[in-house]
């Protein structure tokens, strides 16, 4: 029995991912595997990103130390909507009831969502919902919006919740 012994060379040549034939059978043979590109380094690809969030964050923590707003906070506007709600945020008196209203809304709107969903998985409800939906603004069209006069009235019963929302200013 002859044995061969196998060793791995670390060369970088790779001749057709075949060891090369020598002519002796009781010699060792070679196999050559090609080496790895050296990884890539992140600076190396976007150095300019890398350096610019080192100078924001070393003119925020600069900031911090003294007291100031950090330059792109102070030099931005904020939108008119924002201002708008700060300023209506100022002018309730309870501001306890309001976020207490505003947790007790956002819970109820998750626990009807899962509710919906709930009655979503059942066989046959969802199907009944839809008909009952098809049907109602079927009724809802006819009673409201194929005459004149009924559509008038529906325009006008929109325009007046408007002004009862709003109020009259």
């Amino acid at each position: 029995m002859a044995s061969s012994a196998l060793s791995i060379s670390s060369s970088s040549t790779l001749v057709d991912a075949k060891a090369p034939r020598q002519s002796a059978p009781a010699s060792t043979q070679c196999v050559s595997l090609p080496t790895l590109p050296p990884p890539p380094v992140p600076s190396q690809t976007r150095p300019w990103k890398a350096t610019t969030y080192c100078r924001k964050m070393a003119r925020n923590v600069m900031a911090m130390a003294t007291g100031e707003a950090p330059a792109e906070v102070a030099a931005t506007e904020l939108p008119e909507i924002v201002k708008t709600v700060q300023e209506a945020w100022d002018k309730v008196e309870d501001k306890y009831a309001v976020t207490s209203l505003a947790v007790t809304v956002a819970i109820a709107v998750w626990g009807s969502t899962g509710m919906i969903s709930a009655i979503d998985r059942l066989p046959l409800v969802p199907g009944v919902l839809e008909l009952v939906g098809i049907g109602y603004t079927g009724w809802f069209a006819y009673k409201n919006l194929v005459f004149k006069p009924d559509r008038e009235a529906l325009i006008q019963k929109i325009k007046d919740t408007y002004k009862d929302i709003i109020g009259s200013s």
